[in-house]
């Protein structure tokens, strides 16, 4: 969550769904005094692997609405967001923001994968569909990396 609303706050803040590249870096970093410039580049490119921002010719663009994320007075964003979730983080994320506590979610994933004698990204896309969840993306994901370690 913390990622998604540090992406949308300067583009939010401008009224805007896309910005230069420059004058993002310049948003998170001066502006907001969040990152340092490189550290506001790292963010711009975990964002766009997630998918949460599209580059094209030196303009970034949310591919969310900005205005629907709620951005709390206080927020300032943790460093930690600046690495990459892996595929089983992704899934993680989703099913705990769809209302399932954390550590059940950890051990029910757990137990699938044992059940199924799956990896554990398998087990968790599996569990997702199985609460509705879209787990489309971090599917795709899953079988790339199986293909990449075979």
């Amino acid at each position: 969550m913390s990622l998604r609303t540090a992406v949308a706050a300067p583009f939010q803040q401008r009224g805007q769904e896309s910005m230069a590249e420059s004058e993002l870096v310049v948003a998170l970093s001066l502006d907001r005094d969040w990152f340092s410039p490189d550290q506001a580049e790292r963010l711009i490119d975990v964002a766009t692997g997630q998918g949460l921002l599209e580059l094209a010719d030196g303009e970034v663009a949310v591919t969310f609405d900005p205005s629907e994320v709620e951005i709390p007075e206080e927020f300032v964003p943790d460093e930690s967001i600046l690495q990459e979730q892996s595929t089983f983080e992704k899934l993680l994320d989703k099913v705990v923001s769809a209302g399932t506590e954390k550590q059940t979610a950890v051990a029910e994933i757990n137990e699938l994968q044992s059940e199924l004698g799956v990896t554990i990204e398998a087990a968790a896309v599996v569990y997702a569909r199985r609460r509705g969840i879209d787990a489309t993306e971090e599917a795709a994901e899953a079988r790339e990396e199986l293909k990449a370690e075979a």
